[in-house]
């Protein structure tokens, strides 16, 4: 399974995925789920994805070389929007070309494209299997694909599209941490990514193991602060 998240905020866009992409008694594999691709100081776009682990490599893979051999690819698109229709259409062409060999296995995935493109703000598009998107917006600043209804309440009581971007980085962090801590088949490393607005360059992925100092702290803080909090609410409630 997997959880990615993308927020985009008015400083800038915060992305984090887990790496598990199995999760058995004999199988855990680990493969990045969190790609960029750029051109410094003209644009900078970041994909995260979902799904049937074949799929999203091939259409990886198929971007890529769509960059060396197409006339229009995802490095020369005036717009993040035009990014969002191509990954959009080659998942659709990767998926066809599958499911027609391998009737009854379940190649779909959902991809999140986020990224900035000179000239524009930061964009955020979550692009489902059948090539549809849609934009992430200031009443809306963020995406989840993957399992993600443990990380869900958190940033749905914190984040709005005025929030800091540590804030958010934090945020972001605790929603995954969640998310692990109640469900295997989501697993660590964490690949995560803090794009400020304007800078046009990748800041570099950031991967964060069981034994990051920064992490353990915030987890621990978390845990700690919600226990205190629960404690010190009155028993508006009481069993008979």
């Amino acid at each position: 399974m997997t959880y990615c998240v993308a927020l985009k905020v008015r400083d800038g866009l915060v992305l984090t995925s887990d790496s598990r992409t199995n999760a058995g008694v004999d199988h855990i594999a680990t493969f990045r789920k969190l790609h960029v691709l750029e051109v410094p100081g003209e644009r900078v776009l970041f994909l995260q994805s979902a799904g049937n682990l074949a799929t999203t490599q091939s259409v990886i893979s198929l971007l890529q070389h769509q960059i060396k051999s197409a006339e229009r690819h995802v490095l020369n698109v005036p717009t993040v929007f035009d990014v969002a229709e191509l990954v959009g259409r080659t998942i659709r062409q990767i998926i066809q070309r599958d499911s027609g060999q391998n009737q009854g296995v379940d190649f779909s995935c959902n991809m999140l494209v986020s990224g900035q493109i000179k000239g524009d703000e930061p964009r955020l598009y979550h692009v489902y299997s059948q090539g549809n998107f849609i934009e992430a917006c200031e009443d809306t600043p963020y995406f989840q694909i993957g399992e993600s209804k443990y990380g869900k309440p958190i940033i749905d009581r914190i984040i709005n599209f005025d929030t800091p971007l540590d804030r958010v980085l934090q945020c972001a962090l605790i929603s995954m941490d969640s998310t692990l801590r109640s469900n295997l088949s989501v697993g660590m490393p964490l690949d995560v990514i803090c794009y400020r607005t304007d800078a046009l360059e990748n800041p570099g992925i950031s991967r964060i193991d069981e034994t990051n100092e920064n992490f353990l702290k915030l987890r621990a803080a978390w845990s700690e602060g919600i226990r205190q909090l629960f404690d010190g609410i009155p028993l508006y409630m009481q069993s008979k």
